[in-house]
């Protein structure tokens, strides 16, 4: 089982850093998918990149609801086609979120965890993802595509106590 490791906020350098393609996916870099995995899943998000832990290297893992996690080891987008308007929050800006362009869709290669060469062709949330967490490996946050009026504070959910 991987540690668990916190992910890093907004303000940390090495979020604004351009991450290093990975030379070989050796047993580090299995166990940092791990625990990549694991972070993305206790902190409760669709998609987290290797920078988001501290680690400037292009890797991203994601998991769309209901299919299992996947990893995507030195991704790059060659292809995007259309645009629409959504909103977007992430893990190392919490209680914020925007309204963003992406693409409708995206295509993206890349390498699986154990070193085979994979592409991806996505759209809606899965595209969005993909985009968003690409984005983080070159140093860029989804804040720095928003106009300031599109962006906005979101309250976590209170608990209501009943009473009579």
């Amino acid at each position: 089982m991987a540690a668990q490791t916190m992910h890093r906020l907004l303000g940390d350098s090495v979020l604004r850093r351009k991450a290093r393609r990975v030379p070989t996916i050796d047993r580090s870099i299995q166990r940092l998918i791990d625990d990549m995995v694991a972070t993305m899943k206790q902190a409760g998000g669709v998609g987290l990149a290797a920078p988001q832990i501290g680690v400037s290297l292009r890797i991203i893992v994601l998991q769309m609801l209901g299919e299992e996690p996947m990893a995507i080891v030195n991704p790059e987008i060659v292809k995007r086609a259309g645009e629409r308007e959504v909103t977007e929050a992430c893990l190392s800006v919490p209680g914020y979120a925007g309204e963003i362009k992406r693409s409708a869709s995206v295509t993206v290669k890349g390498q699986d965890r154990h070193g085979k060469a994979i592409r991806i062709k996505a759209t809606g949330l899965m595209a969005q993802a993909l985009e968003h967490e690409l984005d983080h490996l070159d140093g860029v946050l989804y804040v720095d595509k928003t106009e300031p009026v599109k962006l906005h504070k979101i309250e976590p959910p209170t608990l209501e106590v009943g009473g009579d």
